[in-house]
């Protein structure tokens, strides 16, 4: 939807996530929004006004007690003249200030003199974001209306630190924005999503397997962007260390054929999403016992089978869903082999990334970071997307099938 003539005030917080508001300022003014921005002076220390000021084309508000700014237009005013507050990144400190209704400075005293809705979008390291204050300040703030969007999971600025904290990307707040000012459901309300995500792990015998490399990052995060924008989301995932998404029904599986059972039995749907690693091959028959290396013999032959083709079984279902997404994984030929694979299995888009060593995307970056470079391939041609956050590729993603489900 277009944002034209909606006016935004964002409320720019204290966090290292600050520098994406840079980004959100753009997406929400190319959509036609006008954005006034408030800095906090922690903000400040992360990004400038001047950076902020140059994209949003109007002043920046920094300080309570600015002399022509409370002359001018002052904390009141800036409250009321805006169809929606963003605050972003939503601090731990600043959510604190909110559910307690301080206001000792700009930012705090706009939020309580405001009878305009407020999206707040949390930003902070995880254990900060699991401390019983900010949980209570959540359920606080919840009561009184706020609305949230994320926070995400994944690493943050501090090393080795990871978990649930990182700021919703851009496109995922811009989203939200767009719900709460569109006056009606989330784009994808009422449709049913079925992801694959994952790999699959195929035994050999008790205690070896065979598997593609997945961390499951992207297919999750997929999964999650989507119940943001209001689907009933059933996520068949493979072996993965990461935790579940927010609000989504979660199959866990093994192996190949478990995953297709799990798929079938959750059509029909709306759309699928098929992003899972799935092993081509498994061994003919598991071995009851751990295969023991004898010496003075080689390695046993291992009998291989075909595992099943989820992608193409759904493709040419029965049931198939109005909109498939597959996607590949390719080390040479990236948007050839991703064009057969589109008119063979049945899909609709292909989502093809090159994980080769010689390609710009290291493959272990691919596979196990939280970055990711993708290519939509449909019948229609070829778009090239820049390299993003896993996050904000699965923001984008769930966009553009909600762009198409409408259709």
């Amino acid at each position: 939807m277009t944002l034209s003539d909606k006016r935004i005030l964002l409320i720019i917080g204290g966090g290292i996530a600050a520098y994406k508001c840079l980004d959100l300022i753009r997406r929400l003014r190319e959509r036609g929004a006008s954005v006034r921005c408030v800095m906090t002076k922690a903000a400040q220390q992360f990004v400038t006004p001047l950076a902020v000021g140059a994209l949003s084309a109007t002043h920046v508000f920094t300080d309570l007690f600015d002399r022509h700014d409370e002359h001018d237009v002052g904390h009141i005013r800036l409250s009321r003249e805006a169809d929606l507050i963003v605050v972003a990144p939503a601090t731990a400190d600043l959510m604190a200030k909110m559910a307690h209704g301080l206001a000792d400075d700009l930012a705090s005293a706009v939020l309580v003199a405001t009878n305009r809705p407020v999206l707040a979008a949390p930003a902070m390291n995880p254990a900060m974001w699991e401390n019983a204050a900010t949980r209570r300040n959540r359920k606080t703030l919840e009561r009184d209306g706020i609305r949230f969007v994320g926070p995400n999971s994944g690493e943050m600025a501090e090393a080795g630190e990871a978990g649930i904290g990182r700021m919703a990307e851009p496109l995922e707040i811009v989203a939200a924005v767009e719900a709460l000012l569109g006056g009606e459901a989330r784009p994808l309300a009422g449709r049913k999503i079925v992801v694959t995500s994952g790999p699959t792990h195929e035994p050999i015998d008790p205690v070896r397997y065979i598997a593609n490399r997945s961390s499951g990052k992207q297919g999750h995060a997929i999964a999650a962007a989507l119940v943001r924008l209001g689907a009933d989301v059933r996520l068949v995932s493979g072996p993965v260390t990461i935790p579940d998404p927010a609000g989504v029904t979660v199959t866990r599986v093994e192996t190949a054929r478990q995953m297709l059972a799990a798929v079938e039995a959750a059509l029909p749907a709306d759309a699928g999403i098929f992003v899972a690693a799935v092993a081509d091959w498994r061994t003919d028959g598991e071995a009851g016992q751990k295969i023991k290396k004898e010496p003075g013999k080689g390695p046993p032959a291992l009998q291989m089978v075909e595992n099943p083709d989820i992608l193409a079984t759904v493709g040419h279902h029965a049931r198939r869903p109005g909109l498939i997404v597959g996607f590949a994984a390719e080390t040479q030929d990236v948007v050839a082999n991703a064009r057969v694979k589109l008119a063979k299995k049945g899909a609709d888009l292909i989502v093809a990334n090159d994980v080769s060593h010689d390609s710009g995307v290291n493959a272990a970056g691919v596979m196990g970071g939280d970055r990711n470079r993708v290519k939509i391939v449909s019948a229609g041609g070829v778009e090239d997307w820049p390299e993003m956050d896993k996050d904000e590729v699965a923001a984008r993603l769930a966009g553009l099938i909600a762009e198409k489900l409408a259709r």
